[in-house]
């Protein structure tokens, strides 16, 4: 293969850490170019009054992907970081003190489902079964497809399952499970990742093998352990990483990418590979050289946007798990809040989740660390005063469901929140999860990893292929980087 002297990564998130490892490991010289102080994307961390919190990914699903990643470099997860499995894997709050707890094993969950709906062990073994198979057929074949043509859709497993990509995930668990509470577990992982469970094909039912088959692990300190696993690696491989450096434009020559303007300074380059926002990439293209319109962009579906609240607390908090999910208002209003008619939630839904639970090295001693999240559709008016009478609201149903009062033990809080999202990592319309995983959102269907109108251009993360969520961003850098690969093996 020739090699080339030199590729410039634009961002440090999951997808452009995976990119930059693999494009050394060929033999190419690699420099990461990263906006903020310190790297990792949405995942960076927060650190503060002897407090610290993982700003954005907090649940490590899908183990077997993170594995794969490392052992394509002769490496395992371990030799980076500790895992430890949750038990239970998250609540989910109801009423006061009205709560399912979902445990590490399916043996356990199929045994809680059986005592809320007779019959519904049986047929949740049997849903298990075909989610396991679409994660097998998924996970472990067609994402690690580039998203170039449809044909890569087409085998012989999923012609057995062409129906799943008509049907809806919606409709599919309410053919089978009759109790609110049951569909809204199952429905759950689609809706804080990107879509209406009726708008979410039913093939990605592998994401509920991905919660009870595989369960839910928190690395040892927080997924920041991840970031730093993964930039290790990295800088074995030769990857050079520059922060506090804004690009300010993408020079293009002859319709070939030749340099980056980063502070002001020319930085030529040989290939330029984006992991920064696919929109916002493109708005350093003068308009000539960008693929994809504004109107394109306002039509797509985007995942929803966050409220965050990374809060301290001076005593330990009672009748919590590390994961709870708040669902104690209406689950359908709230995605109808963010999808069909876009506002603030009357009744939020929220997720609470207590790093300090499982990790010490979290909060002071005796202390608490919290961290909580509201779904909000993308482009929200945001303002302080909105931030502030949702925290109320939040706090108060959290204090009345889990009994106890803990407003008056905050002695930290910091809020993270559309505005955010765009200032600090430039997202459309302030998405924290990218573009939403419909059925014509999917594969072929998304954002192209290669530019179609730039030579040397090329693009990795939760805007393009294969999607939202940790795993995918690996996955997205890896089939990013054998399309560069296979560029140059080509010339």
């Amino acid at each position: 293969m020739k090699k080339i002297k030199k590729i410039t990564i634009i961002g440090s998130g999951f997808s452009a850490l995976a990119a930059s490892a693999y494009l050394a490991q060929s033999g190419h010289d690699v420099t990461v170019y990263e906006k903020n102080a310190t790297i990792g994307g949405r995942a960076r961390q927060l650190k503060r009054e002897g407090f610290t919190f993982d700003m954005g990914p907090s649940w490590y699903w899908m183990p077997d992907v993170f594995e794969r990643f490392f052992a394509d470099f002769g490496k395992k997860t371990t030799d980076y970081y500790e895992l430890i499995k949750l038990s239970p894997a998250y609540r989910v709050y109801y009423g006061i003190d009205d709560f399912i707890s979902i445990a590490d094993n399916l043996a356990e969950i199929i045994f809680a489902f059986e005592a809320i709906e007779k019959g519904s062990g049986k047929i949740l073994n049997e849903f298990m079964a075909e989610a396991k198979s679409n994660y097998d057929i998924a996970i472990k074949d067609l994402v690690y497809r580039p998203g170039v043509s449809p044909l890569e859709l087409i085998t012989a497993e999923t012609a057995m399952k062409v129906g799943q990509f008509f049907s809806n995930i919606s409709k599919d668990v309410r053919k089978k499970f009759k109790n609110e509470r049951l569909i809204q577990i199952l429905e759950f992982p689609v809706l804080f990742l990107g879509a209406k469970p009726s708008d979410t094909p039913s093939f990605y039912s592998f994401m509920n093998y991905a919660d009870f088959g595989l369960g839910t692990w928190h690395p040892k300190t927080g997924m920041f352990d991840v970031v730093r696993g993964m930039e290790s690696l990295a800088r074995e491989l030769g990857v050079k990483f520059q922060t506090n450096s804004n690009i300010e434009k993408i020079i293009v020559k002859n319709k070939t990418a030749v340099a980056l303007q980063v502070n002001g300074e020319i930085i030529a380059s040989d290939l330029i590979l984006s992991g920064a926002d696919y929109h916002h990439t493109e708005t350093l293209l003068d308009q000539e050289h960008r693929a994809y319109s504004e109107k394109y962009w306002d039509s797509r579906v985007f995942a929803p946007s966050s409220l965050l609240f990374y809060v301290g607390f001076n005593k330990k908090i009672e009748n919590i798990s590390h994961h709870a999910l708040f669902f104690d208002v209406d689950f359908y209003q709230h995605a109808k809040d963010i999808y069909d008619e876009p506002q603030w939630p009357k009744e939020p839904l929220f997720y609470a989740n207590f790093p300090s639970v499982t990790d010490k090295t979290a909060a002071p001693e005796g202390m608490e660390s919290g961290f909580f999240l509201v779904p909000l559709a993308p482009g929200i008016n945001d303002t302080e005063a909105l931030r502030e009478e949702y925290f109320d609201k939040i706090i108060n149903r959290f204090e009345t469901l889990t009994q106890q009062s803990v407003k008056n033990n905050i002695i930290f809080k910091q809020s993270f929140c559309k505005n955010d999202f765009v200032s600090e990592y430039n997202s459309y319309k302030g998405n924290a999860y990218g573009m939403a995983n419909t059925l014509l959102q999917t594969a072929f269907l998304r954002p192209k990893l290669k530019s179609k109108k730039v030579k040397n251009l090329y693009f990795t993360g939760q805007l393009t292929v294969p999607g939202p969520g940790v795993p995918p961003a690996l996955i997205s850098g890896k089939l990013v980087s054998e399309l560069i690969n296979k560029q140059f093996s080509e010339q």
